[in-house]
């Protein structure tokens, strides 16, 4: 062996001795400065953000979760329908959005002529499973836009819990604002625009509603008529996020 391998050979031994020196010390400290970061330390709302269109089997407690209802186009044409006055209907881009800011969104593409009422049972009963599950009623939002905004009026009147969040885009049409079956409750906010003919200001049913523990109305100007609900604008979804996430 020549002088150049046995010195190759000497440095390699030392290296190997050090690393040894170096594990022994990590054991003796419990190991901590040499384990990586467990997920369970993961933010929240980067380990829980997801969507689904249901309650999960396994419920995180921990989670806030927001389910998104969406308009009649969507039952009409699908998941990316088309307006001819409106443009495209981003469904998919506004459950990302909400999914983006931290939520487990719950959301899916209703079937054609779905029953208000109906379907708002049908949430009634997912948010009961999350309740008995451990979530904190502030930490589930219903978000609704136009017909989607309807259903979740039902789901407050029928759930009757008074710190659920509730979010209204676009609903407050004349028709809703006489239907009598309707009595909110849990902390509302009704998001429209001034240009928007159909839907207008949900006052009217405020002031009758009994069960309000908060409510709140943002009136906006983006001048888009019913179609500012089309997309993931920032001018209604961080009043929405904001107020899904005050408690």
């Amino acid at each position: 062996m020549t002088t150049s391998q046995r010195r190759i050979l000497r440095n390699l031994v030392f290296g190997v001795a050090v690393l040894f020196s170096l594990a022994c010390a990590a054991g003796n400290n419990g190991g901590a400065k040499i384990h990586a970061a467990s997920p369970g330390l993961l933010p929240a709302s980067d380990e829980q953000a997801r969507v689904s269109k249901d309650v999960p089997e396994k419920i995180d407690a921990r989670a806030r979760y927001l389910f998104y209802l969406h308009g009649r186009i969507v039952e009409d044409k699908g998941v990316r329908p088309v307006s001819e006055l409106h443009g495209v209907y981003e469904y998919e881009k506004i459950v990302e959005t909400f999914k983006g800011a931290g939520f487990h969104v719950i959301s899916e593409a209703r079937a054609k002529d779905t029953d208000n009422k109906q379907y708002a049972s049908k949430v009634v009963a997912q948010i009961d499973a999350l309740l008995k599950a451990g979530v904190p009623p502030r930490h589930i939002t219903v978000v609704g836009a136009s017909k989607g905004s309807i259903i979740a009026m039902y789901t407050s009147s029928l759930l009757k819990q008074g710190e659920v969040n509730f979010v209204l885009i676009a609903g407050c049409g004349e028709q809703t604002l006489k239907n009598a079956e309707l009595n909110l409750h849990g902390r509302v906010l009704s998001i429209y625009d001034a240009s928007d003919t159909g839907a207008g200001t949900c006052e009217k049913l405020f002031a009758r509603s009994n069960g309000l523990s908060r409510r709140e109305e943002v009136k906006l100007g983006l001048k888009l008529g019913h179609g500012f609900i089309y997309r993931p604008l920032k001018e209604w979804v961080e009043p929405v996020v904001a107020w899904a996430k005050q408690a």
